[in-house]
């Protein structure tokens, strides 16, 4: 089932750096140019491993970031307790195609052990039904009936706004090391929105491309 977007930079990288550096104010598409005064909202960026969950009213699948992505046992132990097919065909009903998105995080995954010292989870980020990308609202409500976590808003406000709050760094807000610098943040125009071909208008920030700046 349908691999999730990738989600780009705010900004170009510099080439003189090997692209480990941003170039301020060279914005990385047009679309963010233009809707760099409207208001966005902020969601924080976990560090962790993307997964997928793939329901198609009779099996459930799990899957990560491809479909050549391995998902490590420990995780995949979690995500088959959590995802049994009785519960997927209690809260999708009559859905035929359904994919959740989100991360799989913790001990053992990126610099997971910050989140959670001993084991892991699975945090929730998108769900795309029937074609449909789920609103923040029906998240949540998928998030309640499903007794799963769901990715934080952080705040709201334009681009730039969002861009010095992720420079002065926050510290995470699902940690249990709370005074971890939080990876950064996703952010979503207020309302959706899709470019010419068809492709959500998402931005990620993260902390660490503006370190030593």
């Amino acid at each position: 089932m349908k691999e999730y977007h990738k989600i780009q930079t705010v900004f170009l990288r510099t080439p003189e750096s090997k692209f480990k550096t941003l170039m301020e104010g060279h914005w990385a598409l047009p679309e963010f140019e233009l809707l760099k005064d409207v208001q966005w909202v902020w969601s924080e960026k976990i560090d962790g491993t993307n997964i997928r969950i793939m329901w198609d009213g009779e099996q459930v699948r799990f899957g990560g970031r491809t479909d050549d992505a391995h998902i490590p046992s420990f995780l995949l132990n979690v995500l088959q307790e959590k995802f049994t097919p009785s519960l997927l065909r209690a809260v999708f009903k009559d859905a035929k195609a359904v994919c959740i998105y989100g991360e799989g995080y913790g001990h053992k995954i990126q610099k997971g052990e910050h989140y959670i010292a001993n084991g892991c989870d699975f945090i929730l980020f998108d769900v795309l039904v029937d074609g449909w990308w789920l609103t923040r609202s029906n998240l949540e409500d998928v998030s309640t009936k499903m007794n799963i976590a769901i990715v934080p808003l952080i705040g709201k406000g334009t681009l730039m706004e969002a861009i010095d709050f992720v420079k002065k760094g926050f510290t995470s807000t699902i940690a249990q090391n709370k005074a971890y610098v939080a990876e950064g943040l996703i952010c979503k125009p207020a309302i959706e929105l899709f470019n010419r071909q068809g492709t959500r208008i998402v931005a990620k920030i993260k902390h660490r491309d503006f370190i030593g700046k």
